[in-house]
């Protein structure tokens, strides 16, 4: 693993720390933000309920990370969205895709790219995209992830229509989440779209002592 010092822009802003998180037999060493709490802003709160998840990594990232790993790339091209500090998107450029992560949060871009070079991972890309207006020049991709993007019912519609967009004719995409009431509207959301989402496997983790299932959907074209 690179000896990467973390970069000076993130030093000033943040007081970081580092996970150790393995997906498929290789360590990664991810810079992160030492609180989430700290992070929180009543302002962008207000604007639009903006809570800064993406400064962790949490079981459904885990998950989709292993999953990922297991995938051959072959240089085909994935997105990510909601790349949070990165798990996923250097899972999966190791993996052999071509990846471009996406958040609305510039800090996830920053760390993702951080955490990027600090394990010496390449063939990763990133940009600044919020689902409710996405840009017409995303282009189309042969994988789509997403890790904990299902927190509230309207969530689903939003994921549903970017896989209607960014999907590639014979592509699939991988949506996990921690089982929450909500995600399963995710599948009535892609049929309307002309897509067909089945809930493949739930995952049973401990996290903190309390036992969950990540649950792991994959969403094609009908």
């Amino acid at each position: 693993m690179p000896n990467v010092e973390a970069p000076a822009s993130l030093r000033a802003r943040f007081e970081l720390t580092t996970s150790r998180q393995v997906a498929g037999g290789r360590e990664y060493e991810l810079l992160k933000p030492r609180s989430v709490d700290e992070l929180i802003s009543e302002e962008d709160f207000a604007i639009d309920e903006r809570i800064p998840y993406w400064a962790d990594c949490w079981p459904s990232a885990r998950v989709l990370a292993e999953r990922v790993s297991g995938l051959t790339g072959g240089g085909r091209d994935l997105l990510e969205l909601g790349c949070g500090i990165g798990l996923v998107t250097l899972a999966a450029a190791v993996a052999g895709f071509r990846v471009l992560a996406t958040d609305y949060y510039s800090e996830a871009l920053e760390f993702t790219e951080a955490n990027a070079a600090r394990n010496g991972v390449e063939n990763v890309d990133s940009r600044l995209i919020d689902w409710r207006r996405l840009p017409d020049d995303l282009g189309t991709f042969d994988v789509v992830l997403a890790a904990d993007v299902l927190y509230e019912k309207p969530q689903a519609a939003l994921v549903a229509n970017v896989l209607a967009q960014a999907l590639s004719p014979g592509g699939f995409a991988l949506i996990t989440d921690p089982g929450r009431r909500t995600a399963p509207s995710l599948i009535d959301e892609c049929s309307s779209r002309g897509l067909a989402a089945v809930n493949l496997v739930e995952v049973p983790l401990v996290e903190n002592d309390t036992p969950l299932s990540v649950w792991v959907y994959e969403v094609r074209r009908i």
